[in-house]
């Protein structure tokens, strides 16, 4: 039988380098990002009498909860961002390139960025829509198309 080798006992040999400091894991580096709160904390925001959202958001990614009455009609709009809409309650019909998709709960579509896209609610209805980047015109008020207070 064989004896297994031994590691050799010498020191390390010491380095006139000095250490970079220690890096922090990434789930401590990102902790003061971590956010975990239920959606009856997030204020719901009332852009007109049939729309109303919340909205989560992170640094590359937004989440919107967001609620249309029957009628609601989203206006013909693009954006730079990728967007993913998951109805979880009622039926949209979303007008995309000539065409009327509509989306039923528990249904999803995903829509290109640049993608001009109408919405309308056949019925009340939630939907949660997935954007990257963030929607920088929700953030800031400038979505005048959905609060009806667009110039004509």
């Amino acid at each position: 039988m064989r004896k297994p080798k031994t590691l050799s006992k010498k020191a390390p040999k010491k380095s006139s380098r000095r250490r970079a400091p220690a890096r922090k894991s990434a789930a401590r580096k990102h902790a003061a990002q971590l956010k975990h709160v239920p959606w009856s904390s997030v204020e719901l925001e009332n852009l007109n009498p049939l729309l109303q959202r919340q909205l989560m958001v992170g640094d590359q990614v937004m989440l919107a909860r967001i609620y249309l009455k029957k009628g609601c009609v989203v206006p013909l709009h693009s954006h730079h961002n990728e967007q993913i809409s998951y109805v979880t309650e009622g039926s949209l019909v979303f007008s995309i390139d000539g065409r009327d998709l509509v989306v039923n709960a528990g249904e999803v579509i995903a829509i290109p960025a640049h993608l001009p896209h109408r919405v309308e609610a056949l019925i009340d209805s939630l939907s949660l829509d997935i954007f990257n980047p963030p929607r920088e015109d929700w953030l800031s008020g400038a979505d005048a198309y959905l609060r009806g207070t667009e110039q004509k």
